[in-house]
């Protein structure tokens, strides 16, 4: 059964939430602060990890970006927090968040967030394994894996679903908004989210990246390398 970790340090909302996901048919792990967070996410098999940014050592920012730094450590985060500044949001989606909600929230938008992110994890079959080799960058859709001259990336998972997108409809011109409703499934939301992860994506990839910025336009994957 799939398993979300709910890292908070008030005990109401870890209740609410357990409560509540636990009625949407999810197993439910919770801690109170980072460090038995970081000691769940060792011992368990976690699927989808809700962190609070304010909670005490290492809070959900710090916390994710080691579970980042993890090589191949593509547990699905959702950041909750109480500030709502955009320069915060975007330092939440910089250290690795896949998403974000800001406090205080409804449990059932939270629920809705946490079927988003994990139908963007790796299918257990019924579909075609695609492999697309693009000069170095060679991307499986089956593994959810991509490599650069034979060495991996490590990416989350919503910058893999961007990559594979951007890769599998190349030449194409895409808005942020249709990014955002394609990609991540949402009807609505900050497009800072798709400016940060085009940002960590051409970070990642380096000189295999082929992210064009199409002013007044949106984004494509374009023919040549190191586009802008």
């Amino acid at each position: 059964m799939t398993r979300v970790l709910i890292a908070d340090d008030d005990n109401v909302v870890r209740d609410v939430v357990r409560r509540y996901l636990e009625r949407d048919g999810l197993d439910v792990s919770v801690a109170s602060d980072g460090n038995q967070a970081l000691r769940l996410l060792g011992a368990e098999q976690i699927d989808v990890a809700v962190l609070d940014v304010m909670m005490p050592g290492p809070d959900g920012l710090a916390l994710c970006r080691v579970l980042r730094e993890r090589g191949g450590y593509a547990v699905p985060v959702i950041l909750l927090t109480a500030l709502g500044e955009e320069d915060d949001r975007i330092a939440g989606l910089e250290a690795g968040a896949d998403d974000y909600l800001v406090k205080p929230f409804s449990p059932r938008e939270l629920a809705l967030r946490v079927r988003s992110v994990l139908r963007r994890a790796p299918a257990s079959g019924g579909t075609k394994p695609v492999v697309v080799t693009v000069g170095n960058l060679t991307v499986s859709a089956a593994s959810r894996s991509a490599t650069i001259g034979g060495r991996a990336i490590s990416l989350t998972n919503r910058e893999f679903d961007l990559l594979l997108f951007f890769l599998t409809h190349a030449g194409v011109v895409f808005t942020r908004e249709e990014l955002l409703k394609l990609v991540w499934q949402w009807d609505f939301g900050d497009l800072s989210t798709v400016t940060v992860h085009v940002k960590r994506l051409r970070s990642k990839l380096g000189a295999e990246h082929r992210v064009q910025t199409v002013w007044g336009r949106g984004y494509m994957w374009s023919e040549e390398r190191n586009a802008h």
